[in-house]
């Protein structure tokens, strides 16, 4: 019995060992070797690495790739790949990657003991060029000179490099752009095509394969004309005054010439009469001479650089009379009368030169009166007594006349001229009887509606045909010519009658001889 007992001890002490016996194979398994390749093919955002599994650790791999982070110690806890297992090597694409980031990698295999790893390789991936913005000069109206510094490539090679700008506070290779020479650290940009007066913020740039870095921004205005004010006018007298301006701003240039300009229209500029005043201070003061008495003026101050000329504001005024009659080259005076904003002869013309002093052809036979092309007059019925208080009578011709048969600083009016004179009146319809003088001294009664309010006092001159010479109508009809040529043979002129208050319009022959009334040039 005791034999037995025995017996069963030593069974199950062998059944106990053979039990937790372990198999053989994995008994000896390890980690696996692996080694990590160079990394290439580096970008900004990507690289290339991989590895070669040396040993399996007597075990299959059931993974293998490269793991990567910005740490010094990578664990498939970190980013990582995932690669065909099967093969010694490996490939893997790193992605994702920040440009400009130092990153390790280590390869890694992974088998039923666990994972081993390679050993650890570090890389650097490509970032945009680093640069700086020169300052900005040789700044003009419309152009300047700018540049920058490239302090680092990022990596790659720099393929295109200038200054971008716009007139927002971050230009981009979307705005205007220079493209210059790359392959120097140091570049030189010229600007152009820039709208006067204008603030622009420039940058530097510079492109890689990763993309493009800016430098810094900086800001410039262009030159621009000068700013000023017109000074009010003052010791107006008939033919000066006194005026003068204030610089605001010379534009970022040297004021080169300064002063006021003036003229009887307005929006005066430096092609009409001007003064021409010290420059270098920031106020002046400015004398016009040559006035017309009795005339109204549009003065502005002016300054110029070498952008261009600036004005200040406009303001108008009016020179004093020193006369109400005007002398014609003969010597006659005119009384003249301001009808509106127009100054009028108030009596019909009867000089017999020209203003150059040539005489003016006296024409009294009637076949040469109808036969001629060049200037002429004539006093009514061939009676020089009839030129007081009528005038004379002038062929077109005359009117025509490059000589001019006006005073100086006067004109026969065009039709427009006397159309303006007639809508001041109220019209054509009823201007007549505003310009007629009263009475029937010189008119045939009942010169209906007379009340001459204008001052204008016309008078019932006749005139003489273009087709036989004769006279006619004196007291009946006022005729006056215009300068407003219809054709070769015939121009405009407007009738005043004995019996009505109209003016109305009318063309006659170039060969008849009608009234002359002047305007202030």
């Amino acid at each position: 019995m005791r034999y037995k007992k025995t017996f069963l001890v030593i069974i199950l002490i062998s059944l106990f060992s053979f039990g937790c016996e372990k198999n053989p194979a994995e008994s000896t398994a390890i980690l696996p070797e692996v080694t990590t390749t160079n990394v290439t093919n580096i970008t900004g955002t990507t690289a290339q690495c991989g590895g070669t599994i040396i040993s399996d650790g007597g075990a299959t791999i059931t993974a293998c790739g490269v793991c990567w982070s910005t740490g010094q110690t990578q664990t498939v806890s970190d980013e990582k790949t995932n690669d065909i297992t099967g093969t010694s090597s490996f490939s893997s694409n790193l992605t994702s990657l920040t440009p400009g980031t130092t990153y390790y990698v280590r390869a890694y295999a992974t088998n039923s003991v666990g994972t081993g790893y390679g050993s650890a390789i570090s890389f650097t991936t490509l970032n945009l060029p680093i640069l700086t913005t020169a300052e900005v000069s040789d700044i003009t109206s419309t152009s300047a000179k700018c540049g920058g510094t490239i302090s680092s490539s990022g990596g790659a090679t720099v393929t295109a490099c200038g200054v971008c700008w716009s007139t927002s506070q971050t230009p981009t290779v979307l705005d205007e752009k220079t493209n210059d020479v790359s392959g120097d650290s140091s570049y030189s940009s010229d600007l152009t095509g820039l709208t006067p007066g204008t603030t622009y913020y420039v940058r530097a740039y510079a492109t890689n394969s990763v993309g493009t870095g800016y430098g810094n921004a900086i800001s410039f205005t262009t030159q621009n004309i000068p700013v000023l004010i017109t000074a009010e006018v003052s010791e107006i007298t008939s033919m000066s005054a006194k005026c003068g301006g204030t610089i605001s701003s010379d534009g970022g240039a040297t004021v080169t010439a300064c002063g006021v300009c003036w003229s009887t229209g307005q929006t005066p500029t430096v092609s009409d009469e001007k003064t021409n005043d010290e420059t270098g201070e920031s106020s002046f003061s400015s004398d016009l001479t040559g006035l017309t008495p009795g005339t109204t003026y549009y003065v502005r101050a002016y300054a110029t650089n070498s952008v261009g000329t600036g004005y200040g504001n406009e303001l108008s005024f009016y020179s004093e009379e020193d006369t109400l009659t005007i002398t014609d080259v003969d010597g006659n005076k005119y009384s003249i009368i301001k009808i509106g904003n127009q100054w009028w002869m108030a009596e019909n013309m009867k000089v017999t030169h020209y203003r150059n002093g040539d005489a003016i052809q006296h024409i009294t036979d009637s076949t040469e009166w109808i036969n001629t092309t060049s200037g002429g007059y004539c006093y009514y019925d061939n009676d020089a007594d009839n030129a007081t208080p009528y005038g004379s009578l002038y062929n077109w011709y005359s009117i025509d006349d490059s000589r001019k048969v006006a005073p100086e600083g006067w004109h026969v009016p065009s039709d427009g001229e006397l159309h303006i004179l007639l809508d001041y009146l109220g019209g054509e319809e009823i201007a007549g009887g505003k310009m007629k003088e009263i009475g029937i001294a010189h008119w045939i009664s009942p010169n209906t509606g007379a009340t001459n309010e204008s001052g204008f006092s016309a008078l019932p001159g006749g005139y003489r045909f273009s087709s036989n010479g004769y006279y006619d109508y004196m007291g009946y009809i006022a005729t006056f010519w215009t300068s407003s040529e219809i054709d070769n043979t015939r121009a405009r002129l407007r009738k005043i009658f004995y019996n009505d208050i109209i003016v109305g319009p009318y063309y006659g022959s170039k060969n008849g001889g009608f009234s002359v009334r002047c305007i202030k040039d």
